[in-house]
């Protein structure tokens, strides 16, 4: 269990999955520089985050902007929308009649990746609205500008390891204050950190090694 003081950005999971050493550029060394992709994003979550907002329609009541935390995962942030549909297995809510069961549904830009960031910050936010309301969350939703789709996402037993395992290493990266090197590859050029990380200086030699040569050749 983690203190609230030393919680991190929920949201930062994402970052991690897609590049170690882009979330540490952000959420270590707080650097950050915005692209098209970026602003995009900001942009459409302005209209998700309308904090505080309550809509009911039928047996569905919307929430957006709640914010959310867990002790287990040492995360908090907030989540786009979590719609409560109504259930009798579900949980009590103040000021609403019967039962009703939590399913947060995250916002993106563009169209499903090809690894799962989205879905373990999706899984991060279930991890925390169950321990707030002590109930098991089966399921969620990403919905995607570019096709203007939902996608399901179930919250398998592997999904959750990840999850987990992902939030204990950014607490021990955050807790040593160390940045991870990187492997260029083309997800770079769609990284708006591209500039200020300069991938392709991974790859060089370190001073310290050239100059330990350089005194090796001169003796």
């Amino acid at each position: 269990m983690y203190a609230e003081e030393d919680y991190l950005m929920l949201s930062g999971i994402q970052h991690f999955a897609f590049c170690r050493r882009q979330w540490a550029m952000i959420h270590i060394e707080q650097q950050w520089a915005d692209n098209y992709r970026t602003t995009a994003g900001e942009l459409m979550h302005k209209k998700a985050h309308d904090e505080g907002s309550f809509e009911k329609r039928g047996n569905i009541l919307t929430i957006r902007g709640m914010r959310i935390s867990s002790r287990e995962l040492g995360l908090s942030g907030q989540c786009d929308v979590v719609e409560f549909h109504q259930d009798q297995n579900g949980v009590s809510l103040f000021g609403y009649d019967g039962k009703w069961n939590p399913v947060p549904v995250e916002y993106k830009r563009g169209a499903p990746k090809e690894n799962n960031a989205d879905e373990l910050q999706l899984c991060a936010q279930a991890v925390c609205l169950e321990e707030m309301f002590q109930i098991d969350i089966k399921e969620g939703y990403l919905y995607y500008g570019e096709n203007r789709r939902r996608s399901h996402v179930e919250f398998t037993d592997t999904l959750r390891d990840e999850v987990k395992k992902a939030a204990n290493e950014m607490h021990d990266l955050f807790q040593k204050g160390y940045t991870p090197k990187v492997k260029p590859s083309k997800k770079c050029k769609a990284c708006s950190l591209e500039k200020l990380c300069v991938p392709k200086l991974q790859k060089a030699v370190k001073v310290r090694t050239y100059i330990e040569q350089g005194i090796k050749d001169n003796t």
